[in-house]
């Protein structure tokens, strides 16, 4: 007995979670059927002569019209509060219909990016540097306070620190996941997966369920590029999975920024490439907003630049250690040779910065200035 006929949404969900048959078939399918659920109560006979699908693929798909449980399973994942919304839909991003092989149908929790509004990405190594981390968070901050929506794809290290920093700020930030909208991955970043959906959304185009597989995560970056109008590569390694993101950017018209780093750290490889390829150079988040032509609201003290507090509460010898100090970690040993301080006087001022929340000591006896 046939399923109740229903116009709803239930069976274009059915129709993209069918994880057997591929985007581009499901592109040409609909195309011809017009509807999920006319393609759920097609004949097999009809199947087979639309010429393009393989006794594989109609295999799959008849085994997928087997559930008669489609609305029923579409109510779950609004209980669930999954929002789903296919490429036909009128909620789909504007900016991933421009872009080559866009996805077929997106998962959300929360929110969509605003079509109306700015959008940057800023992606990275996850094994970043504090060099890279405190500048994610700082573009981030200032990007997010001037009502940019700021995407990434919620991995460890530059991608977190970005998203993180544009919620300290009260802005909106937007996680592209390469797994089911249901998991949090990485585990540990459930706090910024649910404070994502409070401010901003968490978005994929897997169907629930499907785990961080290593081959979804080049076709995730497509749609963090995708729905962004500039990417900022923060730190990368020679060959990184940010380069992908930056050469998606690029064939999708994209402007590409980089942040330099020193030639000797492996981590600025990927990002003093593209520089040297002619993406944008990233000096500072308020020279960027300017490049742009984006208004400023709001500007924190620059980086590396001893503000009045620093004047007010330092101490004369904590003032002369801070200010040998930047984001790149400084060894013990170093700062002896340019403080000219005894070992015992130099411990006694890096302790009391540490303790004032002015630098960092990021491994044994290596410091860096800490982010005010």
């Amino acid at each position: 007995m046939k399923e109740k006929k229903s116009d709803n949404l239930a069976y274009e969900y059915w129709f993209a979670g069918i994880r057997a048959l591929s985007a581009g078939k499901k592109w040409k399918l609909h195309e011809q059927l017009k509807s999920g659920e006319n393609i759920y109560y097609i004949e097999e006979t009809k199947l087979k002569s639309l010429g393009f699908l393989t006794e594989k693929d109609i295999s799959a798909l008849n085994a997928a019209r087997t559930n008669k449980g489609i609305c029923q399973e579409y109510e779950r994942c609004i209980e669930k509060g999954i929002y789903f919304v296919p490429y036909f839909h009128p909620d789909y991003p504007s900016r991933l219909r421009e872009i080559p092989s866009p996805p077929y149908a997106l998962y959300i929790k929360g929110k969509l990016p605003d079509d109306d509004r700015p959008s940057v990405a800023i992606v990275g190594a996850r094994q970043c540097t504090s060099y890279g981390e405190q500048m994610a968070i700082a573009y981030g901050e200032v990007l997010a306070a001037n009502g940019i929506q700021v995407i990434s794809g919620m991995a460890k290290g530059i991608d977190g620190a970005g998203q993180r920093g544009a919620l300290n700020a009260g802005g909106e930030s937007y996680g592209v996941l390469g797994c089911g909208i249901d998991i949090c991955y990485p585990r540990e970043h459930i706090g910024l997966y649910a404070d994502l959906q409070k401010a901003g959304g968490i978005l994929s185009e897997q169907p629930e369920g499907t785990p961080p597989l290593k081959e979804f995560f080049p076709a995730r970056n497509r749609i963090i590029s995708g729905l962004s109008d500039v990417v900022l590569v923060m730190e990368a390694r020679e060959k990184s999975g940010s380069l992908i993101t930056a050469d998606m950017a690029l064939e999708q018209g994209k402007d590409v920024y980089a942040l330099p780093g020193p030639v000797t750290s492996r981590l600025s490889r990927g990002c003093n490439e593209l520089l040297r390829q002619g993406a944008g150079i990233l000096l500072s988040p308020e020279e960027l907003l300017a490049e742009l032509g984006l208004s400023r609201n709001f500007f924190p003290a620059k980086i590396g630049a001893n503000t009045d507090k620093n004047e007010k509460t330092l101490e004369r010898a904590e003032k002369l250690v801070y200010s040998k100090l930047d984001l790149y970690p400084k060894s013990l040993s170093r700062l002896l040779d340019e403080t000219k301080m005894m070992p015992a006087e130099l411990m006694q001022q890096l302790t009391s910065l540490i303790i004032k929340g002015y630098i960092k000591e990021i491994s044994k006896n290596y410091y860096v200035r800490a982010q005010l």
